[in-house]
């Protein structure tokens, strides 16, 4: 017996580190998973040459122009007054909601031929490296519309998705060599800061705000650099949800960092202060993706 336990081998060999799974998603491997969240785009960009981004932020629920009036005509060929007394009042809302999705999808199609103009500009800069590509978030709404827009331009696109508890997916438009998802927002967010030279922000909620506040705190304390654009777009929206200029009577922000933003409300405005910031400021590429 003793002869043979001395002779036993074992069937199987076990899996080295880097290739064990449980380990992979286990706490003490959580630094390699944030590294692999770097490293992984790195080398993405660098493959496809991009040298640097304009991030595109807004509301993932703000839809095309096309399915908010489909929607609408669809709910309008309802006769109310043969409807239950009870679904009524639910169709009036669904009414009201309709009309209101409408109205906001003209930042869609605002964002999507921003997206457009821009990507069309970028493309007559060359393509090594590739500058001034369009960068959103990579879901529904607002983000979709800055992908779509590039797409139609034959401009590549970079989406950044996030893993969710709840349905997400990358829109269609995303260039699919660019198109990343992370499970770290804070890494999420490295890559949306690290490459980008202007953010335009247009109407969005919680994660728009988080995002804008993001970058604005990284230009104020100077970790990024002072000359990168922040463009809100949409007045009628933004100056009703937020009070900007209050910051600056109530001395929690001065006006030199009020004047950290522009504003615009067309898309041509838009596209000629982004275009002018950027002639001026970075046509000379800094990016670390280089060399």
């Amino acid at each position: 017996m003793a002869a043979a336990r001395m002779h036993h081998r074992p069937t199987h060999a076990p899996a080295v580190p880097h290739e064990d799974p449980k380990f992979l998603q286990s706490t003490p491997a959580r630094p390699l998973r944030i590294l692999a969240e770097y490293l992984h785009p790195l080398a993405q960009l660098r493959k496809e040459g991009i040298g640097d981004t304009i991030v595109m932020f807004g509301s993932a629920r703000i839809e095309a122009r096309e399915t908010c009036l489909a929607r609408l005509t669809r709910l309008q060929k309802v006769r109310i007054g043969k409807l239950p007394a009870p679904e009524r009042a639910e169709h009036r809302a669904a009414l009201r909601n309709a009309k209101s999705a409408l109205e906001m999808s003209r930042y869609y199609e605002e964002a999507r031929e921003l997206s457009h103009k821009i990507t069309t500009w970028a493309l007559t800069l060359g393509p090594k490296p590739r500058r001034f590509v369009i960068c959103s978030g990579g879901g529904p709404g607002i983000m979709e519309a800055a992908n779509r827009g590039a797409a139609e331009a034959a401009g590549k696109s970079l989406g950044l998705s996030i893993e969710l508890p709840h349905e997400q997916f990358a829109n269609a438009y995303i260039s699919p060599e660019l198109s990343f998802n992370f499970h770290y927002f804070f890494m999420r967010k490295l890559w949306f800061a690290q490459m980008s030279k202007a953010l335009i922000v247009f109407p969005g909620g919680f994660g728009t705000m988080d995002e804008l506040w993001e970058m604005l705190t990284l230009l104020q304390t100077g970790k990024l650099p002072r000359h990168n654009l922040i463009l809100i777009y949409g007045r009628k929206y933004w100056d009703e949800v937020l009070n900007w200029r209050a910051m600056v009577r109530w001395g929690t922000i001065n006006q030199e960092e009020y004047s950290l933003l522009q504003f615009a409300d067309t898309v041509d405005e838009a596209f000629d202060r982004i275009r002018a910031g950027l002639e001026k400021y970075h046509m000379k590429l800094d990016s670390d993706l280089q060399g």
